[in-house]
C-alpha cells in the first residue's frame, strides 16, 4: 500500500513524497531519489507512515490533520539511491562553498544591496538555488542572466529572513547547544518583547537576541508557566495590611516562594508566600453574623374561626367578605323607567 514520507534535502528544506514500492519498506535516514521539478534530487527520509501524515497536514497546504493527501498532490520517491549517486550528491554538497563566493563576486560586480547566504544544487544540476538576504527589495534580474550564462543551469534566487538564514546555517546558541530552529523547531512563531517582560527579563538586546539578531525562541516555552505562578502572588507594587501594618509589594520570587516587602519607613522583609496569606488572611475583616431564630418560642398559631351551628367546618380560612350588589337605575342611561312613576 503506498505512503506517505517525510524526505529532508539541505538546511531545512523538506517535502513529502509517495512510497509506491510494495517490495521495499522505507526506513529513517536512508538516501532516495526523489520526483523533482524538471528533473531527480537526493533527500534522506526524515519520518514514514504516521508520522509524517501528521506533518503534512501541518506543513503542506489543502492537507487535512491526520488524513492522508491526495495521491495525485504528491510527487512519488523514485528508488533508493545507490552508494555512487551518493558520493555524487556529497560532491556537490562540497562544491557549493566555491559557488557561494562566485556568486557573491557577482552581486559586487552589479553592485546590488543583497547578502548571499547558501547555494544548493539539485541533484542532477538541473537547478541551482541561492538564496539570500536583503533590507528592501532587489531587481536581480540582470544577476539570473548572468549567472545562468556562469553556471549553465536553471537560477532559483529565494529571498529568505534573518531567522531563516540562521535556520539554514545551523550555529551553537547562548546555552551551548545547536540553535533549536536548526535541530527540532519546525514552525518558526514569532517571539515578542512582551515575553521577555512576563519574565522579569534585563531587556538588553545582546542578552535575549539569538544568532539571527531576533529575540530569543526560547523566551516562549516558558511563558505560559511564568503567567501562571504569578497569579498566584500579589501584585508588585499593592499595598497590604500585614502583621507589621501597611507594607508595599516590592518583587516576588516564583522559585522560591518568597515576597519582598517595604513599609513606609523604608524597613523591608522578606518573608514566604504562605506566610504573607496567613497574615493577610487574619487581619480580614469578617463578615457579620446574622441572628437565628430561637427555637424555644415559635410563633404561636392563629385562632380557628368558629364553625356555624348545625355545619361542620373543616376550613380554618377567615370568611371571604360579601359584596354588595348596587341597583342601577336605568335613567339617564336609556333605560325604562322606574315603575309607579305618573306621566
Amino acid at each position: 500500500m503506498p505512503q506517505t514520507v517525510e524526505v529532508r534535502f539541505k538546511g531545512t528544506r523538506k517535502d513529502f513524497f509517495l512510497w509506491a514500492d510494495d517490495d521495499a519498506t522505507p526506513s529513517l535516514r536512508d538516501a532516495v531519489l526523489v520526483e523533482a521539478e524538471r528533473g531527480k534530487d537526493l533527500g534522506r527520509i526524515s519520518a514514514v507512515g504516521e508520522v509524517a501524515l501528521k506533518k503534512c497536514g501541518t506543513a503542506c497546504a489543502g492537507c487535512d490533520l491526520g488524513q492522508a493527501p491526495p495521491e495525485d498532490s504528491l510527487k512519488k520517491v523514485l528508488r533508493r539511491a545507490s552508494p555512487s549517486e551518493v558520493r555524487t550528491a556529497d560532491e556537490l554538497r562540497r562544491s557549493e562553498e566555491d559557488v557561494r563566493r562566485k556568486v557573491i563576486e557577482r552581486v559586487k560586480h552589479h553592485t546590488l544591496g543583497m547578502k548571499v547566504s547558501d547555494a544548493e544544487w539539485q541533484w542532477d544540476r538541473g537547478k541551482l538555488t541561492v538564496y539570500f538576504t536583503a533590507e528592501q527589495r532587489v531587481d536581480f534580474r540582470a544577476l539570473v542572466r548572468d549567472l545562468a550564462s556562469l553556471f549553465r543551469t536553471r537560477i532559483d534566487l529565494r529571498q529568505i529572513g534573518v531567522r531563516d538564514e540562521a535556520a539554514r546555517l545551523n550555529g551553537v546558541g547562548r546555552c551551548g547547544r545547536e540553535y533549536c530552529c536548526s535541530t527540532w523547531l519546525t514552525a518558526l512563531s514569532p517571539v515578542s518583547l512582551s515575553l521577555a517582560k512576563d519574565q522579569r527579563l534585563a531587556l538588553n538586546p545582546a542578552q535575549i537576541s539569538g544568532g539571527c539578531g531576533r529575540l530569543l525562541c526560547c523566551l516562549k516555552y516558558e511563558h505560559d508557566f511564568y503567567v501562571a505562578a504569578r497569579k498566584r502572588f500579589p501584585k508588585e507594587g499593592k499595598i497590604l495590611e500585614t502583621g507589621a501594618g501597611q507594607e508595599k509589594v516590592v518583587a516576588v520570587d516564583i522559585f522560591r516562594e518568597r515576597v519582598f516587602l517595604r513599609n513606609p519607613e523604608g524597613a523591608s522583609r522578606i518573608i514566604p508566600l504562605a506566610q504573607l496569606r496567613e497574615e493577610t488572611a487574619a487581619l480580614a475583616p469578617r463578615p457579620a453574623a446574622t441572628p437565628a431564630a430561637p427555637a424555644d418560642n415559635p410563633p404561636a398559631p392563629l385562632p380557628a374561626r368558629p364553625a356555624a351551628a348545625g355545619s361542620e367546618a373543616t376550613d380554618s380560612s377567615p370568611p371571604r367578605p360579601r359584596r354588595r350588589s348596587r341597583r342601577r337605575r336605568g335613567r339617564g342611561r336609556g333605560g325604562p323607567p322606574p315603575s309607579g312613576s305618573g306621566g
